[in-house]
């Protein structure tokens, strides 16, 4: 008899992204969410952030399906990573199975994946879980929460939400289901946590279309537009109010235009006719009646808007016909990133708006006064806030406490965290591996913690290569090292150092030739200890330093 369930987040705790949680029962084990983060200003050359998966690894033959509750990347964008290495069924609605399979013919694993469809209110059996999808309101279409059933009670993962009472199309959130699952009983709830800080309620995607309106009135200026690819309601009102005031619309940018494809397909988005037309074709349509919707609304060094911002893109060339409309917030961490781009697109003469205050976007996310709803409804026994930074998951927390959650039942957990459930109580004394994973844009292999610590160097204290001619006859020194430094010092400013490394570097050979010492890597392991402490003596850095031996 089953006796305990443990969940255990591999991602999304104490940062925002990289979503991932395990559910195990007896011997079976669910994932929910499989995402990707953004790399920090620390991470160089890093591209995408994934989950640690040596947990699910170590325990595939248990794993009985990964389940996926919406289409963002902090939520999908790990899933080709996770089935290069488990065989693994997919479980999620239309739209993000269709995502998910523009990902998986990317890395040619479609045709060995199992995606299996299914529509918001349906349930199926997954070992010894049940699991409910329940329609939520997000800033992408069928996004979903779960109503998890287990041996010892319900647990409902509410994915992102947010209480959007006039939704663009979908319909409002299920919230009678929610109810009704809260009188029958919640043994735990996992909630999202992004935008519990904020006061009050999130305002209608509605609220940025009446934005729209107003600035394309009256505009005689070309309207550039860029937004998060995903969010297929933003693109269906700049749609909508572009035909409205006659203009036609150009897509730019891959993910975009793989949304619209899919979401055109699906039947999610009503486009009317005659209004698209071919980024090739904008330059011969009138300023004035032209609108490009484009990516790069968190200033992506790849994107679309990016590479008009500096004279990169082939079609568009920004200048002071344009007017920029930034309609997206910045995700925590692309703030300078974002702001660059705006200052180029000012340089470029272009007029730029991107204050919040007109409205230009709003967060798919819940505050304050809809989590208190959403506990007020499903009263779980056990709280346990996901999905956002640690303070974001302590205000969570008291909010809990404050709708009746007993103290005692509410936990808040890191990545790794095993949280085990009993009829007896909640705990968490237990923990598994759920690092980050970093990949740089080859995806061939993870950068590892060294190598993000020699990054470190070079671009604190860079580099300083010792070259040595030794002889291949004799094992002899012929002339002395040659000192090459590159993001350290300006050679020519620094003739006297490089004497003094040089004298060092001749000092520790000799010093090895007169205790017989012949091994390369002794004789580089000795030259590059003596230069880095006669460096951080001197001049208090730490470069890289590289000896190298030349056999002539």
């Amino acid at each position: 008899m089953i006796s305990k369930v443990k969940i255990i987040p591999l991602g999304g705790l104490g940062e925002i992204g990289k979503n991932m949680t395990a559910i195990e029962c007896g011997s079976d084990i669910i994932v929910i969410d499989c995402g990707m983060g953004f790399p920090d200003e620390e991470m160089y050359g890093v591209d995408i952030v994934l989950p640690d998966i040596s947990y699910l690894r170590s325990n595939a033959n248990r794993v009985r399906g990964l389940i996926l509750t919406h289409g963002h990347e902090d939520h999908i964008g790990g899933v080709p990573y996770l089935l290069k290495e488990l065989d693994v069924p997919i479980y999620t609605t239309p739209l993000t199975a269709a995502l998910v399979e523009l990902k998986l013919e990317e890395h040619e694993l479609l045709y060995n994946s199992q995606i299996f469809t299914k529509k918001t209110g349906s349930s199926f059996r997954l070992g010894c879980f049940t699991v409910e999808f329940i329609h939520v309101n997000h800033s992408i279409p069928d996004s979903v929460a779960l109503a998890i059933g287990t041996p010892l009670g319900t647990i409902i993962h509410t994915g992102d939400f947010k209480i959007d009472v006039t939704p663009i199309s979908g319909g409002m959130i299920d919230l009678t289901r929610f109810g009704q699952l809260g009188n029958e009983g919640v043994l735990a709830m996992l909630s999202d946590s992004t935008n519990v800080e904020r006061p009050g309620h999130s305002a209608s995607e509605r609220k940025v279309g009446e934005s729209f309106d107003k600035l394309f009135m009256g505009c005689d200026k070309r309207i550039i537009i860029t937004t998060f690819a995903s969010n297929v309601h933003r693109l269906q009102q700049i749609i909508n109010v572009a035909a409205k005031y006659k203009r036609k619309v150009a897509i730019t940018g891959r993910s975009m235009e793989n949304i619209l494809r899919v979401s055109r397909v699906l039947g999610y988005m009503d486009i009317p006719d005659n209004v698209m037309v071919e980024i090739e074709k904008v330059n011969s349509l009138p300023r004035n009646q032209v609108v490009v919707i484009s990516t790069g609304s968190q200033g992506e060094t790849m994107s679309a808007l990016y590479r008009m911002a500096f004279s990169e893109h082939k079609q568009v060339n920004v200048g002071a016909g344009d007017r920029v409309i930034i309609s997206a917030s910045a995700i925590p961490g692309n703030e300078n990133m974002i702001s660059r781009v705006i200052d180029e697109l000012f340089h470029k003469g272009a007029e730029v708006i991107y204050d919040r205050n007109t409205e230009l976007h709003v967060s798919g996310h819940a505050c304050q006064e809809e989590h208190k709803m959403m506990l007020a409804l499903v009263r779980p026994k056990y709280f346990i806030p996901v999905h956002g930074e640690y303070r974001m998951l302590v205000k969570h927390a008291e909010l809990a406490k404050s709708m009746g959650v007993a103290p005692k039942n509410v936990l808040i957990a890191e990545n790794g965290s095993v949280i085990e459930l009993t009829k007896k109580g909640i705990k968490c004394e237990e923990s598994v591996p759920a690092g980050a994973v970093m990949l740089d844009g080859s995806g061939v292999g993870e950068v590892g913690s060294v190598v993000m610590r020699d990054r470190h160097r070079l671009a604190e204290d860079g580099m300083v290569v010792v070259v040595l001619p030794y002889s291949s006859y004799d094992h002899k020194l012929l002339s002395e090292p040659e000192i090459v430094t590159r993001g350290f010092i300006y050679v020519k400013e620094a003739e006297e150092l490089m004497d003094e490394l040089k004298r060092v570097a001749m000092e520790s050979v000799e010093a090895c030739a007169a205790q017989k010492i012949t091994e390369w890597s002794t004789i580089k392991s000795r030259v590059k200890s003596n230069l880095s402490g006669y460096l951080y003596k001197n001049t208090r850095r730490n470069p890289m330093i590289l000896p190298v031996i030349s056999e002539i």
